[in-house]
């Protein structure tokens, strides 16, 4: 699971590791926030010089984990664990250590927190949103979006199908369906890449593929298809009601539903918006 953690309103990327229950945590990142260096890559790549001198490995305090780039391209990233980012900070002259020190032993207990009781993770995924500009109306819909997928892939999981490349084909199906486009299709409509495409949907946008999913739950639970073929089948059907109902929307108000703006166009209006009222 990959996140984007804000430590003073500043970005580190992150990555829970399920089997060891653990946060890693983009080195770079955290190089960027400690010491403000206008170049990072530089100061980390000189700190695991001076590291390898003193006898201590690179290697043995962070491995490279895949996380997205500027670009939206998943890259290969230092990362370490908690552990390891602790004993990076012991090499970097910081004001900020102790203060970061205590962020991140913050952030792993949140972690444990969620697991024992899922709803903080709910809370969390709010703020985060809200941090990032999206307005409390998207918010509430994109969480409700996110229990209606939850909801699907549980109901998929226990009428056979496999998770993964099955997850995507079916899912594929049924964003098909309503929009008349494929998943990658539609994110390139938007301009995206390895972004998440429901982040860059509009309101409407989220309640159509969220009728799709929902409908193709209900339609699982009723017929009980086996496997991934049938299934797909109810994928199709799924997502053909939410395309009737984007058809008349379409229809009545004179306009697409689906539109080219992504998250950053909607985080632009937000400030437009509110540059108006000043």
């Amino acid at each position: 699971m990959n996140e984007i953690k804000l430590y003073e309103n500043q970005q580190i990327r992150s990555v829970w590791d399920e089997e060891q229950e653990e946060w890693f945590f983009s080195v770079v990142d955290v190089i960027a926030v400690l010491t403000e260096s206008e170049n990072p890559r530089k100061y980390w790549s000189v700190l695991k010089t001076r590291l390898k001198k003193e006898g201590r490995e690179p290697a043995t305090i962070c491995s490279q984990l895949r996380m997205s780039a500027s670009d939206g391209k998943q890259r290969l990233t230092d990362a370490a664990d908690m552990e390891g980012i602790f004993r990076i900070i012991q090499s970097v002259p910081s004001p900020k250590a102790e203060p970061f020190k205590m962020w991140l032993a913050q952030v792993g207990k949140e972690r444990l927190d969620e697991i024992i009781d899922p709803e903080l993770s709910i809370d969390r995924a709010l703020q985060t949103y809200l941090q990032k500009g999206y307005t409390p109306e998207w918010i509430n819909q994109r969480l409700q979006a996110i229990q209606v997928r939850k909801e699907l892939t549980d109901s998929w999981q226990a009428h056979g199908v496999k998770a993964g490349q099955e997850y995507a084909i079916l899912t594929n199906e049924i964003t098909r369906a309503w929009s008349g486009m494929t998943t990658r299709e539609y994110k390139n409509f938007k301009g995206l890449k390895k972004e998440n495409l429901r982040d860059n949907m509009s309101t409407l946008e989220l309640v159509l593929n969220m009728l799709a999913e929902a409908t193709t739950t209900t339609l699982t639970q009723v017929h009980r298809p086996q496997g991934l073929a049938e299934n797909r089948r109810m994928a199709k059907q799924g997502g053909s009601v939410a395309g009737n109902a984007r058809r008349e929307i379409e229809e009545k108000a004179g306009k697409p539903v689906i539109t080219r703006q992504n998250a950053v166009d909607f985080a632009k209006l937000l400030t437009d918006i509110a540059n108006d009222k000043k």
